[in-house]
């Protein structure tokens, strides 16, 4: 919205000198998302929504503003990103969509989030797990300037977070990201409040203080607030984390509607006021150019979005005893090359690809640890042999804990080996400290036991169902259908479907 302030403002006959004044202070990062990027004039735009309750140079907030956010103050929350929105403008001028990520999936974070492999949890923890890890590795380097410590480390975070969202998504691009803070949010409410919202439903919940009935209604800022943070509900047991991210989606829209009704986006002094809130509670990445981006997010506006919110398959806990979402990352990844723009995703079908024997693997002088935490007895050894039979040195073969997931690690000297063999299992490769030189460690899930390292070992045993397999085309499985975010009683959405909202109107939800 803020970026969209600028294109309007620059539309209104700001001069090109008063433009590049108005924007003077907006924090502008040190780095911009790495890996693949889109193609002609589409753009991913990750929108990063931060749990921190600082601003965007490390202050505490007025307290006043604590007051109203109804989330404790400046010692509370941190630098997880709460809300997660990939918002997808395709270059052929078709309708824009915003794909929400529930904060709670449990993924592979990028490596940087981690000290050592695998790196597992939320994925909203990958921001503030590289953070704190940048930020101890800088404080040992003797960095001492709170600013420049806070920004370094907060580059880090950015980094990780994005990496994170686009290999979950399936290596999707993400060609530039924004960051908005808890307090920008609740500004941006007080610049155009009152908003106008729908819900299916009389709802009330003491931790975020709301308090709600049903159908349409104008609330303020602090109220806004307690709209988009509500996840609890003592009389609807089934109000779920997600129910909160379709809430979030509508409160989008209905801002959206504020801005034109209210006649913001005609006002050069209600548009400055976007954008001083954008100079202390908003950052983007260093390569975007407000400017540009504006112009073409300008269709948000007139064409319309469509906003999904990504379907869970489970509740459960992770090691620490934490909530987590249990998901289906093949699924996600074929909903989301369903969403997108042709040639915008390189995500693989949801088939397990048949291993391939035909590319050679330079695993001359590396030697090959097999782990087995798959829980079929001898299925480490059966590996390690058809992999030493390709050049691998045999290393040890043990035992492990249980695990759902299977992870290649590798130590110095050994990542083209492991590059290549994780290309020929389905895998990511992950650098890890904790494994030795010209070493890969192979830790076998229960994921092994089917798909493609299953595979490996049939077709050793019996090689004539290797060339059956690889005749057989791969089939992915389609995407769910949709449901409707603003279907109320037993047409409601569940926590573990797709869903969808488009703008227009104002969305009634739960």
């Amino acid at each position: 919205m803020v970026l969209v302030a600028v294109g309007v403002l620059v539309g209104t006959g700001v001069a090109w000198r008063q433009y590049h004044r108005e924007l003077n202070g907006l924090t502008v990062s040190g780095v911009s998302p790495e890996g693949p990027k889109s193609s002609g004039k589409t753009q991913n735009i990750l929108i990063m929504g931060l749990d921190s309750r600082l601003d965007e140079h490390g202050n505490p907030l007025p307290q006043e503003m604590y007051d109203a956010l109804h989330a404790g103050d400046d010692s509370e929350g941190g630098f997880n990103s709460n809300v997660l929105i990939l918002v997808h403008i395709p270059g052929d001028g078709s309708k824009s969509t915003a794909i929400s990520i529930p904060r709670d999936d449990y993924v592979t974070l990028d490596p940087a989030a981690c000290a050592s492999s695998p790196c597992k949890g939320k994925i909203k923890q990958a921001y503030g797990f590289a953070y704190a890890r940048a930020k101890d590795k800088l404080q040992a380097a003797g960095v001492k300037d709170a600013l420049e410590l806070d920004q370094r480390s907060r580059d880090a975070g950015r980094l990780a977070e994005s990496n994170t969202v686009s290999k979950f998504l399936g290596n999707v691009p993400v060609d530039h990201f924004v960051e908005v803070t808890l307090a920008a949010f609740f500004q941006i409410a007080q610049a155009v409040q009152p908003i106008t919202v729908c819900l299916n439903e009389d709802t009330s919940d003491s931790y975020s203080g709301a308090n709600f009935k049903k159908g349409k209604q104008q609330i303020d800022a602090s109220q806004a607030m307690a709209f988009v943070r509500q996840r609890r509900d003592p009389d609807q047991p089934l109000f779920t984390d997600l129910d909160r991210t379709r809430r979030q989606q509508a409160f989008i829209v209905s801002l959206l509607r504020q801005l034109q009704d209210s006649g913001t986006l005609s006002s050069p002094s209600k548009l400055r006021n976007l954008l001083d809130i954008a100079k202390q509670n908003t950052a983007i990445d260093k390569s975007l150019d407000p400017l540009s981006f504006a112009q073409r997010a300008s269709a948000l506006f007139n064409d319309g979005v469509s906003l999904y919110t990504l379907p869970v398959k489970d509740f459960g806990t992770d090691d620490a005893g934490e909530s987590i979402n249990i998901v289906d990352t093949d699924e996600i990844r074929g909903i989301v090359k369903n969403l997108l723009s042709p040639g915008d995703t390189s995500a693989a079908t949801t088939t397990s690809p048949a291993p391939t024997t035909t590319t050679a693997i330079p695993a001359a002088g590396v030697v090959l640890n097999v782990v087995n935490s798959s829980g079929q007895t001898g299925l480490a050894a059966r590996v390690q042999e058809v992999l030493v039979a390709r050049g691998f040195t045999r290393g040890t073969a043990a035992t492990g804990s249980a695990r759902d997931t299977t992870t290649l690690a590798y130590g110095t000297g050994a990542e083209a080996a492991a590059t290549a063999l994780a290309a020929q299992l389905g895998l990511t490769a992950v650098a890890s400290p904790a494994v030795e030189e010209q070493t890969i460690q192979l830790t076998l899930g229960a994921d092994a036991k089917t798909g493609t390292i299953a595979n490996l070992v049939a077709d050793q045993a019996d090689p004539s169902t290797s060339a059956t397999r690889s005749t057989t085309p791969t089939t992915s499985t389609t995407p769910p259908a949709p449901v409707s975010a603003t279907a109320s009683g037993t047409n409601a959405p569940a926590a573990t479907d797709l869903s969808q909202m488009d703008t227009g109107g104002i969305p009634c939800v739960r």
